[in-house]
C-alpha cells in the first residue's frame, strides 16, 4: 500500500485504486486526524447487513454502506477487522464494508456484491476491491474454531488454531463473482504493527482505525511514498 502524510493526517492507499482519480480513499493510521468531509457511517453490529447510505438521521444498524452519490464519504471503523472498499468504475458506485470474522462467517462479501447489483446494477466482474490491514494469519487464533467457524474455513488453518482470514476474504469475493485481479488484500497485520494500528487482540482496548472512501469528479495530486 502507498503511505501518505499531510500535516497531522497519515494514511494508506490501495495501489489498485490509483488508476481511478475520482476515488479518494484512505486507511487512516493510529492517532492520525481524519480530514472533515461529509461522511456517513453505520452503527456496526458484527453482522452481514449492507444498506444504501443515507445522509442525516440516526446511524443505520449495519456493517456495510453503498452509494452512487458523488461527494459523499463512507466511513468504517475497525481494529483487527477488515475494512473493505468496493468501486464500480462503470456504474460509478462505491461501497465500504466492515468484515469481522463474524461478518465473514455470515458472508458479508456475498451480501455486499448482491446489494451493489440489486441497487445499482453493478456486475461483480466490474468491481474493484481493496481489503484493509487487519488481523493476519500469524495472529488470528481461534481456540474454539470448531464451534465458531464453518467447516469450509478450516482448510485455511495455517497452523493449529490459526486461520488465514485474508485468504478467506479473497475466496469469498471470488466466489461472489469478483475477478481475482481486481482484488487487493493489504496483507498487513494490525496486531503486529502497534505503531500504526489499533488492535484489540493485542491491547484489549477498543481503539479504532478509520477507513473512508469518497467518489468525486476530480482529485488534486498528493505526493506518496511506498
Amino acid at each position: 500500500m502507498l503511505r501518505h502524510k499531510m500535516e497531522r493526517s497519515e494514511w494508506l492507499e490501495f495501489e489498485i485504486f490509483q488508476e481511478f482519480p475520482e476515488v479518494i480513499h484512505g486507511v487512516f493510521l493510529k492517532d492520525a486526524e481524519m480530514p472533515h468531509q461529509e461522511i456517513v457511517s453505520a452503527y456496526q453490529i458484527q453482522g452481514a447487513k449492507v444498506l444504501e447510505a443515507r445522509i442525516g438521521g440516526e446511524k443505520e444498524k449495519c456493517d456495510g454502506l453503498v452509494t452512487d452519490k458523488q461527494g459523499v464519504g463512507l466511513l468504517i471503523k475497525h481494529a483487527d477487522c477488515q475494512a473493505t472498499i468496493f468501486y464500480d468504475p462503470i456504474q460509478k458506485v462505491i461501497g465500504a464494508v466492515h468484515a469481522g470474522w463474524r461478518g465473514q462467517v455470515q458472508n458479508i462479501y456475498q451480501e455486499a456484491v448482491g446489494q451493489l447489483g440489486k441497487l445499482y446494477g453493478c456486475k461483480p466482474e466490474n468491481l474493484v476491491v481493496g481489503v484493509s490491514p487487519s488481523l493476519g494469519p500469524c495472529c488470528a487464533q481461534f481456540i474454539h474454531y470448531e464451534t465458531e467457524l464453518p467447516a469450509n474455513f478450516w482448510e485455511h488453518q495455517v497452523k493449529p488454531l490459526y486461520f488465514d482470514l485474508w485468504e478467506i476474504a479473497r475466496r469469498q469475493l471470488i466466489k461472489a463473482g469478483v475477478l481475482g485481479g481486481h482484488i487487493q488484500v493489504a496483507e498487513i497485520c494490525t496486531c503486529c504493527n502497534p505503531n500504526d494500528f489499533f488492535s484489540y487482540r493485542r491491547d484489549k482496548v477498543k481503539g479504532r482505525n478509520q477507513s473512508t472512501v469518497i467518489m468525486v469528479r476530480a482529485r488534486k495530486g498528493i505526493t506518496s511514498s511506498s
